[in-house]
């Protein structure tokens, strides 16, 4: 289909949308080569071979020379570091509440390396591991968060006297994790409640993380509570609902994510691949800033084809005033591109609060789902941008998705196949 013609005001800016939409046509996604597992339930772990204690009160270092299980709620704390050598694999147990939590104060080093990624996993034998085997991994920081109080407690039945996060120090270094797999974590708590697979609790500024794969989580993939963290290279395979949660004041940059949904895998609430919260209207707002999100070269994709699409929901979520800025990305099979509340009481809340630029969508329903749907104006909020004019099946808009060991997620088609949305 040809390009959409544009008056003669925006000639200026077409060429370099064009180009800028060069790389989403491409595999923008080289960096996953070496350390991630699409297929988790069939790889053949060792058995642990050493048991970690339950409260780390010193610094404690785990080698890739001995397997390990992690059996019960283990505690970093007292300020100690808890360091894991690159390769290593870390067990679950199942049969008991099981978490990893570092506590404020206290920090995690898990460096690995690409060739020799560390692994969190089930320790459940090939082919009958499932989402929620154990619980995940909780990281308490000091930095800041919008709620009345300037400090939290972890969500979670934990030991309360480990449980505190939030401060007022946004420069804080609270963890390094580096080449990470974080596989079937989120177990339910109760019937309302579940962990998430990585837990970020006002975490700040210094702390470094990226190259983490969170896969079958039962619950959220990454849930940002509050902090300053930017961070990247990041993937979430397959959550049961949100891959990327944010709330309570989360202020920070995210490039290179990639969510992999299914349309048979979701929360009874609705799932999304972005759900991002102003506030938490359950704790309230202070003065505090709204959370605000910049997020740059985003995967956004439901494997859904014409069978099955009518299960899915937006890919987008915005709720309580949240800002979100998304650029240079591809969001596919959804229903729609973003919904938002009924906090934004404007078209101009929502010019001010969400701009989506230089990317390609592809979804069956409205693009954009707001109290404002009716006016013509909202659909505004996604110009400058590339779609398609007919909703089209994973398997027909990139190379090969299904792919079990290695999905490759490259546009079949050139640019110019897309519809310009003016």
């Amino acid at each position: 289909m040809k390009l959409v013609i544009f008056p003669i005001v925006f000639l200026l800016f077409i060429p370099s949308l064009l180009q800028s939409q060069n790389s989403l046509n491409e595999s923008s996604m080289g960096w996953t080569k070496g350390w991630t597992n699409f297929d988790p339930n069939h790889e053949a772990y060792p058995n642990p071979d050493r048991d970690i204690p339950n409260i780390i009160d010193k610094d404690t270092h785990l080698s890739n020379e001995s397997v390990y299980l992690l059996s019960g709620n283990v505690y970093v704390i007292n300020g100690a570091t808890l360091s894991i050598e690159e390769g290593t694999i870390i067990r679950c147990d199942t049969e008991t509440p099981t978490s990893l939590v570092v506590s404020k104060g206290s920090k995690l080093i898990a460096r690995g390396l690409k060739g020799q990624p560390i692994v969190f996993t089930s320790d459940k034998s090939p082919k009958s591991r499932k989402a929620g085997d154990w619980g995940g991994i909780v990281i308490a920081g000091s930095a800041t968060i919008n709620s009345p109080a300037s400090s939290g407690v972890l969500e979670g039945n934990f030991l309360p006297q480990y449980s505190l996060y939030g401060g007022e120090n946004d420069d804080e270094m609270t963890a390094i994790m580096t080449y990470v797999r974080i596989e079937y974590a989120g177990r339910k708590i109760n019937q309302s409640k579940e962990l998430n697979g990585l837990s970020l609790y006002a975490v700040g500024k210094k702390s470094i993380l990226n190259n983490i794969m969170i896969s079958h989580s039962a619950d959220d993939s990454f849930e940002f509570f509050g902090g300053t963290l930017n961070i990247n290279n990041l993937v979430s395979y397959k959550a049961k609902d949100d891959d990327y949660d944010f709330t309570l004041g989360y202020r920070g940059e995210l490039y290179n994510i990639v969510a992999v949904r299914h349309p048979y895998i979701s929360d009874i609430s609705g799932s999304y691949a972005i759900e991002i919260d102003g506030y938490d209207k359950k704790a309230g707002l202070t003065s505090k800033k709204l959370s605000t999100v910049k997020i740059q070269e985003a995967t956004l994709i439901n494997l859904s084809d014409q069978t099955n699409y009518q299960h899915t929901h937006a890919a987008i979520s915005s709720k309580n005033l949240a800002q979100l800025n998304f650029s240079d990305s591809r969001i596919s099979g959804f229903s729609n591109v973003v919904k938002f509340d009924n906090s934004y009481t404007s078209y101009s809340n929502l010019q001010e609060s969400f701009s989506l630029e230089n990317s390609i969508f592809n979804v069956h329903d409205t693009n954009v789902v707001s109290r404002f749907s009716e006016t013509s104006d909202v659909q505004k909020l996604l110009k400058y941008n590339m779609f398609t004019t007919q909703f089209k099946s994973v398997t027909d808009l990139f190379e090969d998705p299904l792919n079990k060991k290695n999905p490759i997620f490259t546009l079949k088609q050139s640019r110019d196949s897309y519809t310009v949305m003016q």
